[in-house]
């Protein structure tokens, strides 16, 4: 059942339950807003992942969600997703995958590990590159993508210097394939349906540090749907403390 959508939280209460916990994740993925992503062959990494490892579309046609890896692949992002993506591209028969990313390998916020794995397997990487637009042939797919070089400048608020472009820098890149790895967000479906459930400006659900309770009583969440993408250890963390609190709760309510 779509909670958000066809029930809501105060649902929840109404029929009956004491507790909530909220644990929706930050599966939306975010997009670079640039002319050409509707096209054919363009996938954000959520997608291109669970197709494949989920979904089985390495075994199509026996399984029927097929993904179209073509020849050339750009990958946009440089976290551990991105650098999932780029090597599963390869198992899937592509013949040259980039790694495209505005900022520079001092910056990327893959683990080392993943980085150098990456590169053994033999995928480039086309750093100080930001996208400007993905172009499509007349069958509306992928052909190219349209780049533009950039240059470090100060520091921004992520604390990582801010990628400036260079003044006429602007290339072509051969691909069939761009796939989308710039981070993800949570689904603004059950904040929106709940307007006295406050949030971070970016979506984020506020909690108590201490209970992991939410600003309804009895609300409590965790996972990425409060820190933003992390990791599943992290996740089952925040699940124990409000088991803890929720356990809590209703031993005193039954009393």
């Amino acid at each position: 059942m779509l909670i958000g959508n066809i029930l809501g939280i105060e649902d929840l209460f109404k029929n009956g339950y004491k507790a909530v916990f909220v644990g929706s994740g930050a599966g939306l993925p975010q997009f670079l807003n640039i002319p050409g992503e509707n096209l054919m062959g363009v996938y954000s990494a959520n997608e291109f992942l669970v197709r494949v490892n989920m979904m089985k579309a390495y075994l199509f046609p026996d399984y029927i969600t097929p993904v179209k890896i073509g020849k050339k692949v750009a990958v946009v992002g440089a976290g551990n997703v991105a650098m999932d993506a780029a090597r599963v591209s390869l198992r899937l028969g592509a013949e040259k995958v980039t790694i495209v990313y505005r900022r520079s390998r001092t910056e990327m916020p893959a683990r080392a590990e993943e980085i150098i794995r990456a590169e053994e397997e033999g995928i480039e990487f086309k750093l100080l590159t930001a996208p400007l637009k993905i172009i499509g042939n007349e069958a509306s797919w992928v052909k190219q993508m349209e780049c533009l070089k950039m240059e470090l400048g100060e520091p921004d608020a992520s604390g990582r210097r801010r990628p400036v472009p260079v003044k006429g820098s602007e290339f072509l890149l051969d691909v069939d394939t761009v796939i989308i790895a710039i981070g993800q967000s949570p689904n603004p479906l059950l904040s929106k349906a709940t307007p006295t459930l406050k949030i971070e400006k970016w979506g984020g659900v506020i909690t108590d540090p201490n209970t992991a309770e939410t600003s309804i009583p009895g609300v409590f969440a965790g996972g990425d749907i409060v820190t933003g993408a992390a990791t599943v250890i992290s996740a089952m963390g925040a699940g124990k403390k409000a088991a803890k609190s929720i356990h809590k709760l209703l031993n005193r309510d039954s009393v």
